[in-house]
């Protein structure tokens, strides 16, 4: 089954060995001296006063109309074709030289996710749409199942390159070009990577050799709104990150912990900007038996500086948005 994304997911099996710790975030966030002042200069006239917390409903599955746009999308017509139905489905691969096939379809009604992966990777490279055209023709894909622009939030296009999802060794660096588009739930996107390597709530697709389909990603729960929860303040925010409650963000090719004791002599730490996120389950909890998390919550990311004397880092965050002690006070009266 594959694993649904969530923000605890960029660190899974790391927070997992962490559980056992009073503070799970202790690793992935630095440990602020007293004499360190943390700033607040990030605009909030943008924020809500409140968010709601949605809640999962059961499984349903997928249309016939729904399924049958899918197999086409993935030019599989020429396979079985599946009823709809609570239980999974999958297509399979040939098998390769070794034997062992691979799924290249799949319709999973527990975690109301439909994908396709193609199942010849060493597509050619040759005429690639570009980055307007991959944006526009998502948009379309995404309607054929019934989800509408209202619903979706589009991150920023993406090469598929020989790091990421491709076989061969290309001589244009890229193999496709893709597109997450993020559900949007109250205006408010879902926290993304915005790459192929993210498994969101939304829709997401790749688009490779004279614009054919290589892969994509249906993600879309039942929700429902269960209840509303104040923001935090600036202040409570600036306690979370006193109190070690939030993540340092990885940037590629760093040594991630090495830069965790770095911003730990930080002099001055100011916060400049903040974007709401919701994300399946609740920051700081990971998931357990790749179950999907029952509630889905917002987050924040925060842009920040870190002085360290003789120079200024940029840093990103992910933080609560809401008191964690409010929302557990909520949770205990239902």
């Amino acid at each position: 089954m594959k694993a649904f994304f969530s923000i605890v997911a960029l660190f899974g099996a790391a927070l997992a060995s962490s559980a056992e710790t009073t503070n799970i975030f202790e690793r992935f966030s630095p440990h602020f001296s007293t004499n360190t002042q943390i700033v607040w200069q990030a605009p909030t006239n943008h924020l809500p006063k409140s968010f709601w917390i949605y809640k999962r409903l059961p499984a349903r599955p997928f249309s016939a109309a729904v399924i049958s746009n899918a197999i086409a999308l993935a030019s599989l017509q020429d396979k079985e074709f599946p009823k709809p139905s609570t239980n999974a489905f999958f297509i399979w691969s040939a098998p390769n030289g070794c034997g062992v096939s691979r799924s290249i379809f799949s319709i999973i009604p527990a975690s109301t996710a439909i994908s396709f992966s193609s199942p010849d990777q060493n597509l050619l490279t040759n005429d690639v749409p570009d980055a307007k055209t991959v944006s526009k023709r998502a948009f379309e894909y995404a309607a054929r199942f019934g989800v509408g622009p209202v619903y979706l939030l589009p991150m920023r296009v993406y090469a598929a390159s020989n790091a990421v999802g491709c076989d061969t060794v290309l001589t244009n660096g890229f193999c496709a070009r893709g597109i997450n588009l993020v559900r949007k739930l109250d205006g408010v996107g879902f926290f993304s990577l915005g790459s192929g390597c993210d498994d969101v709530e939304g829709f997401s697709v790749e688009l490779g050799s004279h614009g054919q389909v290589r892969a994509f990603s249906l993600v879309w729960p039942n929700l429902e709104r269960d209840r509303e929860v104040s923001i935090a303040s600036p202040e409570e925010i600036i306690g979370f990150i006193r109190r070690q409650r939030f993540i340092v963000m990885p940037e590629d090719g760093e040594n991630y912990f090495q830069r965790i004791k770095m911003l730990a002599q930080a002099r001055q730490f100011t916060i400049t900007g903040i974007t709401p996120y919701y994300a399946e389950g609740t920051l700081g909890e990971t998931p357990t038996d790749d179950v999907p998390p029952p509630i889905i919550t917002p987050s924040a990311e925060l842009d920040g500086v870190a002085d360290l004397g003789n120079s200024n880092v940029t840093v990103r965050l992910l933080s609560p948005i809401l008191s964690p002690d409010l929302l557990q006070s909520e949770s205990q009266k239902k």
